[in-house]
């Protein structure tokens, strides 16, 4: 079996709010997930609503590119 054909791939979850507040240097830091998901059942890009410990908040999480 190829590598490149795997059904679950491997992607980053990084916070939607964190990445705003970057640019006014509220934050120190962006909150990051490490999560998987199935290619052939979600083909967008998946969105998810975690705790981030930088905002001390739940908030959206948005996939990335690795």
């Amino acid at each position: 079996m190829a590598k490149g054909k795997d059904v679950r791939v491997t992607i980053l979850l990084e916070c939607s709010s964190c990445v705003r507040n970057d640019i006014n240097k509220e934050s120190t830091g962006i909150s990051r997930y490490i999560t998987q998901k199935n290619r052939h059942n979600t083909p967008s890009r998946l969105e998810l609503r975690k705790f981030c410990r930088y905002c001390s908040r739940h908030t959206i999480h948005g996939e990335i590119k690795k």
